[in-house]
């Protein structure tokens, strides 16, 4: 019998882009029920439907995935929004799990949400040791209290509570959307259509220069999987490559996969985001045996690929 032949296991988030990649491995190893869920279920910011859906789905195991995320700019116009939804989400869905018989939540922390002035790579010892960039603070401190509270429901309760924190994840079905997409996704969007409109150049933000640990999204998702299955007590661990990329190695690479043949014109007026980040990922590797199996040039043709498939559908042309 495998760990997950007499699992229930249930996904918030689930409809959502690292949610369908968690579900999609999840079915892979067959646990004994499976319910992925997305906002048109349950509004997780209401507590009485966070506990409707622990009362009708009853699950052992919950990865949760559910969140309010963009990109700089959305952080920057909406902070109460990103504040206020991802921290109700988080108190709700481990608050109710603690109550209604789960025996374990693994959740999908932030990344932004370690120290912006901290010693590179970034270790999980560190979380604690200053403030987060600005921009998206609202966003990754309401994120980071799922660790604290993880802790407390662990000390009180018995809930094992694991925290994973990625890198920049990136992978099919992402969001596409130039204005509130990450990198990643509005980088494959501008490539994609200025090679296939032939432009002449593309404008991308910032000078280039600026550095990330990539994680194609599928990496992620069975790194979460083997933290269930290892895990027992309140855990927070590194889910990344543990490599840095620049954004102009992005951009090259996508400029190869997409046969764009013009130039990149890189808007300095616009914001960069934190100059470096990368992860010390020694921790996922020794607990878990976890290492990223997809290269970004692989990762990035996928989505890339995923992305020419579906760019008509009309939540993609936004």
């Amino acid at each position: 019998m495998s760990f997950w032949s007499d699992k229930t296991v249930l996904v918030t988030g689930g409809t959502g882009f690292l949610g369908r990649h968690i579900t999609q491995a999840l079915e892979a190893i067959k646990p004994r029920k499976l319910v992925s869920l997305g906002s048109k279920d349950y509004n997780l910011v209401k507590e009485t439907e966070v506990e409707a859906m622990y009362a009708e789905h009853s699950p052992e195991i919950v990865f949760h995935l559910a969140g309010l995320v963009g990109g700089i700019l959305p952080n920057r116009e909406r902070p109460a929004d990103y504040f206020y939804n991802n921290l109700m989400m988080g108190t709700l869905v481990l608050h109710h799990a603690s109550r209604s018989g789960v025996k374990k939540v693994i959740s999908a922390g932030a990344g932004c949400g370690y120290p912006e002035l901290t010693t590179l790579p970034l270790k999980e010892s560190s979380f604690w040791d200053g403030f987060p960039q600005k921009e998206s603070a609202p966003y990754s401190l309401a994120k980071r209290m799922l660790q604290i509270q993880g802790k407390a429901y662990h000390s009180q309760y018995g809930l094992q509570a694991v925290t994973c924190v990625p890198g920049n994840v990136y992978g099919e079905y992402d969001n596409f959307n130039l204005h509130d997409s990450h990198v990643v996704p509005a980088l494959v969007r501008k490539f994609v259509e200025a090679s296939q409109k032939g432009l002449e150049s593309v404008e991308v933000w910032g000078d280039g220069t600026p550095t990330r640990d990539y994680v194609y999204a599928g990496d992620v998702a069975q790194g979460m999987i083997k933290a269930a299955e290892v895990y027992k007590t309140a855990e927070v661990v590194n889910l990344s490559s543990g490599r840095e990329s620049s954004v102009t190695d992005i951009c090259k690479i996508l400029k190869d996969h997409t046969q764009f043949k013009g130039e990149i014109k890189w808007n300095t007026d616009r914001p960069s985001g934190q100059k470096r980040r990368w992860f010390d990922v020694s921790k996922a590797k020794a607990d878990l045996g976890f290492a990223c199996e997809t290269s970004l040039s692989e990762g990035l043709k996928k989505t890339t690929d995923w992305y020419l498939r579906n760019m008509d559908s009309p939540t993609l042309r936004r």
